[in-house]
C-alpha cells in the first residue's frame, strides 16, 4: 500500500479519503490562501486556476518534506459570476455570503493535486453549478442559526449533504466535488499508480 498523505486540516476530505477506503496521515500545508488568492486575482487567474494553484501548493509544500509520499492537497472556491467567494472568519460574513447567493447560481470549483518529492504528479479540477432558492433574510438568519461553527468554516456556507441543501433549487454536478473533493478520479488515478 502506497504511503498518503492529506495535506489539509479538513474533516471532511478525511472523511470522504477514509469512507473509499484510502488511508491516509494528516498534515495540513498551513499556507496562507488568502495572500495567494490576492495574488493570483491581481493577475487575473480564473477561479479554476486558483482552486488548482491552491491545491498544488499545498501538496507540493508538505510533499518537499516527505520523500517518495503521495501527498493530496485540496481547495475549493465559490465562483458568482467571475467574483471568487471565500470562506467566511464569521457570521457576519457567512450572513453576507448568503446574501450574495441568494435567488442567485453559482460554480464551486473544487481541485485536489498529487505531489511526489515535491512535484506535482497528476491534478484534476471538477465543477458544480448550484441554483440557490430566493430566500426572506429571515429564512436566511434562521438558517445559519442551526449551522454549528465547525459546519460553517469548513464547508464554506453550506454543507450539502446537511441542511445546506434546502437552500437549493437546482444542483448540477458530483455531490463529492461539493464537498471538495473528487473521489472518483483520485481513486482512477492511485488505481493505476505504480
Amino acid at each position: 500500500m502506497v504511503e498518503i498523505i492529506l495535506a489539509s486540516k479538513s474533516k471532511v476530505r478525511k472523511k470522504i479519503l477514509d469512507e473509499n477506503n484510502i488511508s491516509t496521515l494528516v498534515e495540513p500545508s498551513n499556507v496562507d490562501e488568502d495572500a495567494i488568492k490576492n495574488r493570483l486575482l491581481k493577475e487575473k487567474a480564473s477561479p479554476e486556476i486558483i482552486s488548482k494553484n491552491l491545491a498544488e501548493i499545498k501538496a507540493n509544500k508538505i510533499s518537499q518534506k516527505k520523500n517518495d509520499i503521495l501527498v493530496i492537497g485540496a481547495d475549493s472556491v465559490i465562483d458568482l459570476n467571475g467574483e471568487l467567494i471565500s470562506k467566511p472568519e464569521n457570521r457576519d460574513e457567512a450572513m453576507n455570503i448568503l446574501r450574495k447567493l441568494n435567488g442567485k447560481k453559482h460554480d464551486l470549483v473544487s481541485s485536489v493535486c498529487i505531489s511526489n518529492n515535491g512535484l506535482m504528479i497528476w491534478n484534476y479540477t471538477d465543477k458544480a453549478t448550484l441554483t440557490m432558492k430566493n430566500m426572506t433574510e429571515k429564512d436566511l438568519k434562521n438558517y445559519l442559526s442551526k449551522i454549528t461553527d465547525e459546519a460553517l468554516y469548513s464547508y464554506n456556507v453550506y454543507q450539502i449533504e446537511g441542511l445546506g441543501r434546502s437552500l437549493f433549487l437546482d444542483i448540477q454536478g458530483d455531490k463529492d466535488t461539493i464537498m471538495g473533493l473528487p473521489i472518483k478520479k483520485i481513486k482512477e488515478y492511485l488505481a493505476n499508480y505504480k
